[in-house]
């Protein structure tokens, strides 16, 4: 029998988490791109080992989720440890919250995917259309700056500079690395580096465990209850909350509502969401006059945008499955890139239903037409 010592052991590859030493720089539009080649993006493969290019990619991740954080600390987002309790180099997730939370009488609240970084909408958007567009960080100068007029939003709906807070939610870096003290997601985790090439990957346990926050929906009731439910510290007594949720980022929210909606009704401005995850029969079932409450908020006061071919904006179906309208993102293949196509629409409807408490969605008439559904506006009683 061989037995290898573990000198004998090939060693991991290394890749420092340095754009120009990976061999990228960021260009005048903000992508980034090789410096060798100006017109190639970023390059995954190259190499037949899996394991060195996903090595590869979480260092160029690294640098991107560095240089997101960069930009986001400079529109004053600061970082909130969960629980709040936790120290620093104690077990906890980080969130992103803006300077004005304690005074803002409006509130943006983003669940994101749990497969993604904290403050990334998707790393594949971001090799494409930028940084800003692929990241969390349009999207907060939008909402923190918001009479600028940034690019598709409404500017007669959207409230004053200072009068809205934004909360960036973590839902992916939820295992906690005890050597490296800090959290990350499950990719990180896999690509982190070993003893050697050949070893497996870490095991995880309790300890890896956070608190109140061991998985995507434990986070999501980590942050109504300890964030936005601490009304006259953390936020507002009468501070109004609207809620984006991607994928189960936006089913966590949906089902924390309505176990909860009593407590939650006079506090929920609206909710958008993209690729909508939860249903009318599960969600949604109507068991009593509160569940019934939240399904009639849902059917008026939430939209949720999904892949399609159509153009962006247009009514497609998903109405009956979900309880909301559906709309067409604009994105027809990668449920990740929704946000970054979409946002403009979803940020306008959200600053319009804010700025009018009693206006809701045009309801939608089912018909059946040739063994299939199809989903046409009844405009009767609508104020769309």
């Amino acid at each position: 029998m061989f037995v290898y010592r573990r000198e004998d052991l090939p060693p991991e590859h290394e890749f420092p988490a340095d754009l120009e030493k990976l061999g990228y720089f960021i260009n005048e539009n903000d992508q980034i791109r090789k410096i060798a080649d100006p017109t190639q993006e970023f390059q995954y493969k190259i190499n037949k080992n899996a394991r060195v290019n996903d090595m590869q990619r979480e260092a160029m991740s690294e640098c991107i989720r560095k240089i997101v954080a960069s930009r986001l600390r400079e529109l004053n987002l600061t970082t909130l440890r969960l629980p709040l309790t936790s120290k620093v180099n104690e077990a906890h997730v980080p969130i992103l919250v803006s300077s004005n939370l304690s005074t803002a009488s409006r509130i943006i609240v983003v669940f994101g995917e749990p497969v993604q970084d904290l403050g990334i909408w998707a790393y594949r958007s971001i090799g494409v259309d930028g940084i800003n567009a692929g990241s969390a960080v349009s999207f907060a100068k939008a909402v923190l700056q918001s009479e600028t007029n940034e690019e598709g939003t409404n500017t007669e709906s959207a409230p004053k500079r200072g009068d809205t807070a934004l909360v960036l939610a973590n839902t992916g870096q939820l295992i906690w690395h005890c050597g490296a003290r800090r959290p990350m997601t499950l990719p990180t985790w896999l690509a982190y580096p070993r003893p050697s090439a050949v070893d497996p990957p870490l095991m995880m346990t309790h300890r890896n465990k956070i608190p109140g926050n061991a998985c995507w929906e434990d986070h999501i009731s980590c942050v109504f209850n300890e964030i936005l439910a601490d009304r006259g510290r953390l936020v507002r007594h009468d501070a109004k909350i609207s809620i984006v949720g991607m994928a189960e980022g936006g089913q966590g929210a949906i089902r924390h509502l309505s176990l909860n909606w009593e407590a939650w009704r006079g506090y929920i401005s609206a909710v958008v969401l993209t690729n909508p995850l939860h249903s009318t029969d599960v969600e949604l079932a109507v068991h009593d006059e509160i569940s019934d409450s939240f399904l009639a908020f849902i059917s008026s006061r939430c939209r949720a945008y999904v892949i399609s071919d159509a153009p962006k904006g247009c009514l497609v179906p998903g109405s009956r499955r979900h309880g909301c309208n559906c709309y067409s993102s604009g994105e027809m293949q990668h449920v990740e890139c929704i946000m970054p196509r979409a946002w403009k629409h979803m940020l306008e409807w959200l600053n319009r239903a804010h700025a009018d408490p009693i206006m809701y969605e045009a309801q939608l008439k089912l018909k059946e037409m040739n063994d299939s559904d199809s989903e046409t506006l009844n405009t009767d009683g609508s104020n769309e």
